[in-house]
């Protein structure tokens, strides 16, 4: 693996023997993870160019209802209450250790307590990698460390947003179809509702997947184009991509695509069921998700109060794939619209 230019020598063997592990299990994964974690935070990426006073941080693992040992993170203010909790859900293949460590200091320094987990065979957390046996036992999974949060005495008064980035933006629908009170609101930004058409096999390979999942359901055997090359438009950020270290970066698992696919039909056919408040991002160039569905889900969805913010040009990585504009811009729309829903929710509880 390459990395660009100025931050680490690409000669320096010992970082590349622990890339060059094996990744599917947890142990190689946090080794890497250990690794890295001082180089990733100093990449030239605006998201690692917020200043990071004034917040307190807290990894931990803890295990789960199903014996899984789950990484969890939590960033927040460290001299004043959070306005609200918001809690990641974050994309395929992907972690709350890189990009979103940039992402949710921002939002700190916003006011806003911010929480987030490794799904079971992501990231850190315990699992073969990127590996979904059962869509709805990672939702369940996500829902069972998010209540714990939210029963905390400390945070238990707060307003609570859902924040799905792509196929977390799957899993954060999931959540409020399952548990359709729970939530003051969601930010989705280019959620899995439905992938664009060139990302998914033909109808008869499909067909094949389906089939070949019950008999090998862990062979990474999907045909993908390249997520980086198709996720992010600005070049000197996809090379960055390289330090994503714990993501997954081969072909998708069998049953994972198949999974995938089928949640995506199914939160097709219950958008009319979203009653939440819904403020909804989508770049109108983006080729992984499709940018239509996010339209009808505008369109469908039962909530009163509901947003749909399209971008000219921008691809499916708004927040870390794109020229720094654009990803100040997506920012400002996020925390105006997180200011607004608790500011109301604090005038209606006073």
């Amino acid at each position: 693996m390459k990395f660009p230019l100025g931050v680490i020598d690409n000669n320096n063997e010992e970082l590349h023997k622990v890339l060059n592990a094996k990744m599917d299990q947890v142990n190689a994964r946090r080794l890497a993870h250990q690794a890295f974690k001082d180089i990733q935070l100093g990449i030239d990426h605006i998201l690692f160019k917020f200043p990071c006073n004034g917040l307190k941080m807290k990894e931990s693992f803890e295990v789960n209802s199903r014996g899984l040992e789950i990484f969890c993170k939590s960033w927040l203010p460290a001299a004043s209450r959070p306005k609200a909790a918001v809690f990641y859900c974050h994309g395929y293949g992907d972690t709350c250790t890189f990009f979103f460590e940039g992402i949710a200091r921002k939002l700190v320094s916003s006011g806003y307590g911010v929480f987030a987990m490794d799904y079971p065979g992501f990231g850190l957390s315990e699992g073969l990698h990127c590996y979904i046996p059962s869509f709805d036992a990672i939702v369940d999974d996500v829902m069972e460390q998010y209540s714990k949060i939210k029963e905390n005495p400390e945070f238990q008064s707060l307003p609570s947003f859902l924040f799905g980035q792509s196929m977390g933006g799957a899993i954060a629908l999931k959540m409020h179809l399952k548990q359709p009170k729970a939530w003051d609101g969601a930010i989705l930004v280019a959620p899995m509702c439905k992938f664009a058409d060139d990302m998914v096999p033909p109808k008869f390979l499909t067909q094949v997947l389906i089939g070949m999942a019950n008999v090998l359901p862990k062979l990474k055997l999907v045909p993908q184009k390249d997520l980086a090359e198709a996720a992010f438009r600005d070049l000197k950020k996809r090379e960055m991509t390289a330090y994503n270290v714990v993501a997954y970066k081969d072909k998708p698992r069998v049953l994972t695509a198949v999974q995938m696919l089928k949640t995506t039909q199914e939160i097709e056919r219950r958008l009319e069921e979203v009653s939440l408040p819904l403020l909804i991002l989508h770049g109108e160039a983006d080729t992984v998700t499709d940018p239509s569905v996010s339209k009808a889900l505008y369109e469908k969805a039962s909530s009163s109060d509901k947003k749909l913010k399209l971008y000219k040009d921008a691809h499916h990585s708004l927040l870390e794939g794109e020229p720094d504009e654009m990803i100040i811009r997506v920012f400002s729309d996020i925390i105006s619209w997180l200011h607004a829903r608790s500011f109301e929710h604090s005038s209606s509880s006073s």
